[in-house]
């Protein structure tokens, strides 16, 4: 029998999509007789836990920062314990919405312009918006430089730059990005290989928070994509690319914008959603994989040193 120790909740903003990832995974697992599955919220006496329960696999289903960023990762390396998804340097490099950008940029990979804001800087309105008329353009996004699943992401104009500047202030420091309109397209990698892609037609103004994880936001979801064989194979390769420029393992989800014949990558998230409403499972039915042999897959490619 396999110890399974699944790493659920967290500290993020993203708490609760992870416990509803938990709960999905662990009622896909638990009446399998070959695992003996824990689950822990990683509090103080994590590595207590750890070590008394003496894991084959650690099952990290955190979301956002200190499941996400390398932090747990980190911790994970150094009890030389088996984990999955994407290890230290990867996961803070992918959740790092400014680094990822640089290392997209450099290799040629096709992604939205932007700027970095500092709360600690003095603010001059004037100069800060001729600036970004400049060098990004009205309408566009911010966002944390470290967040996930859309949280506290919002589309401005220059009515409402300022408004929402000020609402994400706790974060010290905020991504200004190009908004690009389109077609939101979303592509999954597993195991280094092309596991499919889905488009997405949100009710809302874009694919955020809401329209992710509530069903009543009536988001549309559209697989097979409808795209030529030749665009399809294009933005998988990206995809691809991302996924092992940055190094990563196990699954990861990149998001796409396709607009004017162009694919626009946004991000490349290495712990993708695992919950009912959730991407990747999709593609994965999609593509004749039950969630529980996804599951199965992403274990069977945890490791120590990643």
């Amino acid at each position: 029998m396999k110890k399974i120790l699944i790493l659920a909740g967290g500290y993020s903003k993203e708490k609760e999509i992870s416990m509803q990832t938990a709960k999905s995974v662990f009622s896909e697992l638990n009446n399998d007789k070959s695992y003996n599955i824990k689950v822990v919220n990683p509090d103080g006496k994590f590595v207590e836990v750890l070590r008394k329960f003496k894991p084959n696999t650690v099952l990290n289903l955190l979301h956002g920062r200190y499941g996400e960023d390398g932090y747990i990762q980190a911790i994970l390396e150094s009890e030389k314990v088996k984990y999955t998804h994407s290890g230290v340097l990867s996961s803070s490099l992918a959740i790092d919405k400014e680094l990822s950008k640089k290392i997209f940029m450099k290799n040629k990979i096709l992604t939205p312009k932007y700027l970095k804001f500092s709360y600690r800087e003095s603010l001059n309105k004037l100069k800060l918006i001729n600036s970004l008329q400049k060098k990004i353009g009205f309408p566009l996004v911010v966002k944390p430089l470290n967040e996930g699943s859309s949280v506290n992401v919002f589309i401005c104009n220059k009515d409402n730059i300022f408004k929402t500047l000020k609402k994400l202030k706790e974060y010290g420091e905020v991504l200004l990005e190009k908004y690009i309109p389109g077609r939101e397209i979303q592509v999954a990698i597993l195991e280094n290989n092309v596991l499919g892609a889905i488009e997405l037609k949100p009710t809302r103004k874009f694919y955020d928070y809401e329209a992710k994880y509530n069903p009543k936001a009536k988001t549309e979801h559209i697989i097979p994509v409808e795209l030529s064989k030749k665009k399809f194979h294009e933005v998988t390769k990206i995809a691809l690319k991302a996924h092992k420029i940055l190094n990563c393992r196990g699954v990861t989800r990149s998001d796409f914008r396709y607009y004017k014949n162009s694919f626009y990558l946004l991000e490349t998230n290495t712990q993708p959603g695992m919950t009912s409403l959730s991407l990747v499972p999709e593609i994965a039915k999609f593509n004749n994989i039950t969630f529980k042999n996804l599951i199965k897959k992403i274990l069977e490619d945890a490791s120590i040193n990643k």
